[in-house]
């Protein structure tokens, strides 16, 4: 396999530009899908419960689908099974109009989530082999920014348009065929047999970053849930369909405003501090935001939650960067999938449930009691490095 410095500096960034697009790409249909389906849903009638459910199915498909990714990638090419990956996304969207019932939105979010798997896996596998170690944390950055910015792009549409009709469909698929193009510019290495990490590398890894993969997971929780839910949940509130809407909107761009601030105190801190400080302070929004419901706090409170609920998974790919190479770094990565795809499935279907059962701020304190959780266990695993 060609090394990172036999690379040509114009091969490198042409490749990390494929990536962006094609996380853009995934960010933007998932970042559409979740707030359009879901409120679709709303409307008619369906439970919290059973939109956490059917929410759910895309995460699983990107557990079940992620282990494939290599295998596929090393006899078509990662160039081609994203592209594949995109195109067949764009169909999907469509389906979705095609065929209305709730038993075929469950089998289409299933295999929506194993073709947006390809788009995450190998766009981020992509960052890490192109990315120069000088200036990986800037590259990060941009990732997470690409990354972000998309996600947000959706539920926007969603609040300029509308739910009704073919249009946000086809809005979703348009774009999603025409990220194509930018994709074909990746010129690929030839991919040795081991670039790419299995179950037994993933498993392997796990004892070795328990905290690191606990971020990701808590990171996919926190995403899947807010994603789905935050418009369901401004419903519930009272509010309209466009403000609902525009409520994870500002989630996002929170993330994607604060996103240098962060990345400088990730470049000038401990790590593992800036991690834990974004966990608490996320879990101290949560709290509140049951609390300022219905006033104009309610917004900068969103704000400021989107950047340090996002920016755990900027702050948790930075640190594997810098702490694994070679092949730990690959099975790092292919790690990071299998965490987001549990968290995500379980974001959906715990704060889901928890809404149905307690009411709409079932949502923001089900996600506190998660971050609670996670930072006692970074505070047990610390106590335990020090003794």
């Amino acid at each position: 396999m060609t090394a990172i410095a036999d690379i040509h500096p114009a091969v490198r960034r042409r490749n990390l530009f494929a990536a962006c697009s094609a996380i853009i790409v995934f960010g933007f249909a998932m970042g559409l899908t979740y707030p359009l389906l879901s409120l679709l849903l709303e409307r008619r009638g369906i439970s919290e419960t059973v939109i956490g459910m059917n929410a759910a199915m895309s995460p699983l498909g990107i557990l079940v689908f992620s282990v494939f990714i290599p295998v596929l990638a090393r006899r078509y090419g990662a160039r081609t099974v994203t592209m594949s990956a995109a195109f067949s996304a764009a169909l999907i969207l469509l389906g979705y109009k095609l065929f209305g019932s709730l038993e075929a939105w469950f089998a289409l979010r299933l295999m929506h989530g194993m073709v947006v798997s390809a788009l995450f896996v190998l766009s981020e596998s992509w960052v890490v082999k192109y990315a120069d170690p000088g200036s990986r944390g800037r590259v990060v950055a941009i990732y997470g920014a690409a990354l972000a910015a998309s996600f947000g792009g959706g539920p926007l549409v969603i609040s300029l348009i509308g739910i009704d009709g073919w249009t946000p469909f086809v809005i979703g698929a348009a774009v999603l065929v025409a990220a194509i193009l930018p994709i074909s510019l990746i010129r690929e290495q030839k991919l040795a047999a081991e670039a790419h990490a299995g179950w037994g590398d993933i498993l392997a890894f796990i004892p070795k970053a328990p905290i690191l993969l606990s971020a990701v997971f808590m990171f996919a929780v926190f995403d899947a849930a807010t994603l789905s839910l935050i418009p369901v949940y401004g419903i519930r509130l009272g509010y309209g369909l466009t403000a609902s809407s525009n409520m994870l909107t500002v989630l996002i761009v929170g993330n994607v405003v604060l996103l240098l601030p962060i990345g400088w105190l990730i470049d000038h801190h401990d790590r593992r501090v800036v991690l834990a400080g974004l966990g608490l302070l996320t879990l101290v929004l949560l709290l509140v935001l049951p609390l300022v419901a219905g006033s104009w706090i309610l917004w900068p409170v969103l704000f400021v939650v989107g950047a340090s609920g996002y920016g755990i998974y900027t702050c948790a790919l930075a640190i594997l960067g810098d702490r694994y190479t070679g092949h730990e770094l690959i099975a790092g990565s292919s790690s990071f999938a299998t965490m987001w795809g549990s968290g995500a499935l379980a974001g959906s279907l715990i704060a889901g449930s928890t809404m149905q059962a307690v009411g709409p701020h079932g949502l923001p304190l089900s996600l506190a009691v998660c971050f609670a959780v996670f930072l006692i266990g970074m505070w047990l695993r610390r106590t335990q490095q020090q003794a």
